[in-house]
């Protein structure tokens, strides 16, 4: 078994990885896609919180706009 797994090593291609920019529009959609799954919860949330009058309208619009900084932590990752 093991001869065989030596021959499939030595004619195996190898894979190319991403470059650079590839992998950074990867992380940064992965992190505006996580970004816009959470503030799909929290502007419901928000909505029906305003809806009974318990939270002020600044207060829904700053825990719905919250999520955004990951995707201004993964641009400002981008350029460091």
């Amino acid at each position: 078994m093991g001869l065989a797994l030596n021959s499939v090593a030595e004619n195996a291609v190898p894979l190319q990885a991403l470059e650079q920019g590839g992998a950074a529009a990867i992380g940064i959609g992965l992190a505006a896609i996580g970004a816009g799954y959470a503030e799909r919860g929290i502007g419901a949330s928000v909505v029906g919180a305003l809806a009974e009058d318990s939270i002020s309208p600044g207060i829904g619009i700053l825990l719905t706009v919250l999520p955004e900084t990951l995707v201004i932590f993964a641009l400002v990752a981008l350029f460091v």
